[in-house]
C-alpha cells in the first residue's frame, strides 16, 4: 500500500518509522504539511497517517485515491468524520497507548503547583537561601494532598489511571462522567467543580464537552484549587482560566493542551506564562518515546488490518 506521513515532526525524530514499511508498503514522509500540500503529498496514496494534520471534507475531496486515514492519537477531532463516512473513507485512531505517559505528566503538574517547586527552586538558583542564613524555607506554605478532594473530569484509561495516583496520595476521587460507573463516585459538573481541591481533566473534545468547563463552572472553583487539563483546550473557557488565575480565585493552573497550538502571543495563557503558580507545557503529555512507540505499532496493525479487510481500532 502507499502509504504517506504528513506530519512526522510531531512524532518526534528519534521515532524509527521503518515499521511502516512492512509488508512492502510504499512511504513517504513529510515532516510537516500545510493544509494547501495536503492534496500534493496524499496524491496516489491509499494511506494518510496523521497526527496535528486537519483533514477536512473541502481537501479530502481533492484525494481521490485516499482509503484509510490513521490518525497517531485517540482524539481524531482533526478529521471529518461526517464526510469520511459518507464517501467511504476508514479512519482508525489508536487508544490506550498513551495512559502511563499522560497520567506521569498529570501527577507532576499537580505536585508542582502543590509543592511550589517554582518559588523553591528559584530561592536556591538565586542564592536567596544561601544568603538568607536559615537552614529551611516555609513560605509559600505547602500543604499535604492526603484527606484533599481530587476531582477527575473523564474517567476512561487515563482518567482511571490519575484516579489510582490520587488514592496513593491519600486523596478522595470524585469523578465526572456522562454515562456514571458504579465503581467510582459519580458527581454532576458543578459538585465536580465546587468540592474539588485539584481537578484534573481528561475529556475527549466533542460537542457534548467543548466549552464544558464554561466561565460559570470555573466560577464555582474553590479559591484554593489546583485545576489541570491534559485533554483538549477547547473544554475550557480559556480566558475565563486565565482570569480566575489573575484574579486569585484559583491557586494554580497546569495545562498541556490549547485552543490554538501553538498558542500565539494573543492567546490568554500568553500573559500568565511566566507565573509561579502556572505550569504550561507544549503538548507533549502524550509523547513519552514509549507511549510513541506504541502508537506507531497500533497504527502499523490497524493498516495490516484494513488490507485484509479488518475493522481494527476503527472509528469509521
Amino acid at each position: 500500500m502507499k502509504i504517506a506521513v504528513l506530519d512526522s515532526s510531531t512524532l518526534g525524530d528519534d521515532l524509527d518509522l521503518s515499521p511502516l514499511m512492512d509488508d512492502g508498503n510504499e512511504v513517504k514522509v513529510y515532516y510537516n504539511t500545510s493544509n494547501e500540500q495536503i492534496p500534493e503529498h496524499l496524491q496516489g496514496c491509499e494511506v494518510a497517517v496523521i497526527n496535528k494534520v486537519k483533514l477536512r471534507g473541502e481537501t479530502l475531496c481533492r484525494c481521490g485515491s485516499l482509503r484509510l486515514i490513521c490518525v497517531a492519537a485517540t482524539g481524531y477531532d482533526n478529521v471529518d468524520i461526517e464526510y469520511c463516512r459518507k464517501n467511504g473513507i476508514a479512519v482508525c485512531n489508536v487508544a490506550g497507548y498513551s495512559t502511563d505517559s499522560v497520567a506521569q505528566l498529570t501527577a507532576a503538574m499537580v505536585l508542582y503547583l502543590a509543592d511550589h517547586l517554582p518559588e523553591y527552586t528559584e530561592a536556591v538558583r538565586s542564592g536567596d537561601y544561601t544568603e538568607g542564613g536559615v537552614a529551611n524555607m516555609l513560605v509559600p506554605v505547602v500543604h499535604e494532598l492526603a484527606g484533599k478532594t481530587w476531582g477527575i473530569a473523564g474517567y476512561g484509561n487515563i482518567g482511571r489511571k490519575v484516579g489510582t495516583i490520587a488514592k496513593a496520595h491519600g486523596c478522595r476521587v470524585i469523578v465526572y462522567k456522562r454515562e456514571p460507573v458504579e465503581d467510582a463516585d459519580c458527581v454532576t459538573i458543578e459538585e465536580l467543580c465546587s468540592r474539588s481541591d485539584i481537578l484534573t481533566v481528561h475529556l475527549p473534545l466533542n460537542d457534548g464537552t467543548r466549552g464544558l468547563f464554561s466561565a460559570e463552572m470555573i466560577a464555582l472553583l474553590k479559591k484554593d484549587c489546583i485545576f489541570v487539563n491534559v485533554a483538549r483546550g477547547a473544554v475550557t473557557d480559556e480566558e475565563a482560566l486565565a482570569e480566575a488565575l489573575e484574579e486569585d480565585r484559583i491557586a494554580g493552573l497546569g495545562v498541556d493542551v490549547y485552543s490554538q497550538e501553538p498558542f500565539p502571543q494573543t492567546h490568554p495563557f500568553y500573559r500568565i506564562k511566566d507565573r509561579d503558580n502556572v505550569c504550561l507545557t507544549p503538548h507533549m503529555a502524550w509523547g513519552s518515546y514509549e507511549a510513541r512507540k506504541r502508537c506507531l505499532v497500533d497504527i502499523v496493525e490497524s493498516i495490516r488490518s484494513f488490507r485484509d479487510g479488518g475493522t481494527r481500532s476503527r472509528v469509521v
